[in-house]
């Protein structure tokens, strides 16, 4: 029996990659020489601190860090959880946005609910972070594919591991 399995994994090193990028960007900015402007990455702690002079530096630290990380890994923003900003010693502010990777559990119930209300003749199970898909023919899998690419817009989520 067919079957495949819905997962969203952060690339690590793309968002590595890019992070690098953007901060080699911020210090050759000559509006960010002598300001407190960084971008640093916890690859431990799945995080991405932003550090400026004021929320207006934060948003163009983001106008550069997004388009980074978008040419790197398609729909990589969609992934980042952005905390409030926070004030640190005197006028400097920072941000911290959270790298959510794997499906949750409650996109794991909307992916099969999603799947039972369109009445294909495919199964989803959820296994941890992943969702398993059967059904009895290829066809069958693809309309599931291409019914979640369509429906879920919000988080990245790919098919894959497909197995015959």
């Amino acid at each position: 029996m067919p079957s495949f399995d819905f997962t969203s994994d952060a690339d690590m090193v793309a968002l590595k990659n890019a992070v690098d990028v953007a901060a080699r960007q911020i210090n050759n900015r000559y509006d960010f020489k002598g300001t407190a402007a960084k971008v640093e990455l916890d690859e431990k702690e799945k995080l991405i601190t932003l550090f400026g002079d004021s929320d207006f530096q934060l948003g163009q630290i983001k106008d550069i860090l997004f388009p980074a990380l978008e040419k790197k890994e398609k729909e990589s923003v969609k992934r980042l959880d952005a905390q409030a900003a926070q004030k640190i010693s005197g006028n400097k502010v920072k941000q911290v946005l959270k790298i959510k990777s794997g499906i949750d559990a409650e996109l794991a119930k909307k992916i099969v609910k999603l799947i039972k209300d369109e009445k294909l003749k495919a199964q989803a199970f959820i296994q941890g972070d992943a969702v398993r898909v059967q059904g009895a023919k290829r066809d069958e899998l693809q309309a599931v594919i291409a019914l979640i690419t369509r429906s879920i817009v919000d988080f990245p989520v790919k098919a894959g591991n497909f197995r015959d």
